[in-house]
């Protein structure tokens, strides 16, 4: 744990590192909007396995669709969709195009966040009730100290474009917001980060990294960079770490673990201070 502040733990230190701009997930890392999305998508998939042949009882069937949901968190939509078909092919079933499968998720998520929605545009809800607490602070503070900070997310681009506007978010991104497209190949978390380090001529050390799936973790930390896993308590809106969360955060090679960006001079200083 960091000195004087039992909310963020460093796993290991930044070591003087120096950044020149920073990578953020959005969905859980910033925003919640789409708090809740798991519990649509996860009985969405069961419903599809369960007249299946796969021999499993109701426990084992549950931990199967939410690991494979789960260990694609950061990742765009449609690969977890991809995942589906092949367990529909896998327990004997004729599995539907994974496009399909995403139509029908996103039909059921957006209703249950429709009024979240709703009341951001007519300003009857405030951003910072829809956001990890202390997420917009820690973009400013990211942007004064020079970095270029990018949004890259597994939710479709004219999606988390509206999203963070409703939020009052957009204009934070001067590297851009990268959502999920139609070629999806070609959009993977990976290849945003490895896009950055290419087009802006940085190092691969000098980025920074922040989400709370598995997926933004390794894609940066596989080059080089460092990350700062946000195990978020999604439902209580952040601060303390989601157990399971942090478990696989950690997993993912996540260099601090915190809940939300609530004590941020204190993740600044471990970030930028560190000897």
């Amino acid at each position: 744990m960091s000195p004087g502040c039992d909310k963020i733990e460093i796993i290991r230190p930044a070591k003087g590192r120096k950044f020149a701009c920073a990578i953020f997930d959005f969905d859980g890392t910033l925003s919640l909007i789409r708090q809740g999305w798991q519990d649509v998508m996860i009985p969405m998939v069961l419903e599809i396995l369960r007249p299946l042949a796969h021999g499993l009882d109701e426990a084992a069937l549950e931990e199967l669709a939410r690991e494979d949901v789960t260990s694609l968190t950061g990742e765009q939509t449609i690969y977890q969709m991809i995942r589906l078909g092949e367990r529909v092919r896998q327990f004997g079933g004729a599995p539907a195009d994974p496009l399909e499968y995403k139509r029908q998720y996103n039909t059921r998520l957006m209703e249950r966040i429709a009024h979240r929605r709703r009341d951001l545009a007519a300003g009857q809800a405030r951003p910072v009730d829809m956001m990890l607490r202390g997420a917009r602070a820690m973009l400013e503070a990211l942007s004064d100290r020079g970095l270029k900070l990018y949004l890259t997310s597994g939710t479709d681009q004219e999606y988390v474009v509206e999203e963070a506007s409703l939020l009052g978010l957009a204009d934070c991104f001067d590297g851009g917001i990268h959502g999920a497209r139609d070629d999806y190949k070609t959009h993977t978390k990976a290849k945003v980060v490895a896009r950055v380090i290419r087009e802006s001529g940085i190092a691969a050390a000098e980025v920074l990294g922040f989400g709370d799936g598995f997926v933004e973790i390794v894609a940066v930390r596989e080059v080089g960079g460092y990350t700062v896993g946000v195990a978020s308590d999604e439902a209580a809106g952040g601060g303390v770490a989601d157990p399971w969360k942090r478990r696989r955060l950690v997993e993912a090679g996540a260099d601090i673990i915190v809940g939300d960006f609530a004590e941020g001079e204190a993740l600044l200083a471990a970030l930028f201070e560190a000897g």
